[in-house]
């Protein structure tokens, strides 16, 4: 699979989000999320929950990167990227919906993600069948 500019500075883009996002929650929670208006404190297991997903936000965004780069993981990483940049404004969403507007931090913190989902969709959201995709069609094989 051939990554076009615009693909790749997508994945760019998503994977270097996720990838600082997720270095920031794993190095210093406390100050990451103060930015957001929220104290953490030093509760040791609020900031042990934090950091777990932070970790495998960072695996997600170095899978991202990764797949600028080496062919064989194009595909896992258009995945992860679709992943982490829909599941997180549907968390967010969900959030609005049950609990209400956070502060506007956090809403930027939504556009954001909505704006790298957006560039994910459109990047990678139509794309031409390719010839593995038909072996993996029955209908489609040629007797």
């Amino acid at each position: 699979m051939t990554f076009t500019f615009f693909q790749k500075l997508t994945l760019g883009i998503a994977g270097a989000s996720a990838l600082a996002v997720g270095l920031s929650i794993l190095a210093v929670p406390q100050a990451f999320y103060a930015s957001y208006g929220i104290a953490l404190g030093g509760d040791v297991n609020l900031l042990s929950e934090l950091r777990a997903p932070a970790a495998g936000l960072c695996a997600l965004g170095a899978v991202m990167l990764i797949g600028i780069w080496h062919d064989r993981w194009r595909e896992t990483s258009i995945v992860a990227a679709f992943t982490v940049f829909l599941a997180f404004p549907a968390g967010r969403i969900i959030g609005l919906i049950v609990d209400g507007i956070p502060s506007g931090s956090v809403m930027g913190a939504l556009i954001l993600e909505l704006v790298i989902a957006a560039l994910c969709l459109a990047a990678f959201g139509r794309r031409p069948r390719t010839v593995r995709d038909d072996r993996c069609n029955p209908q489609s094989a040629r007797v």
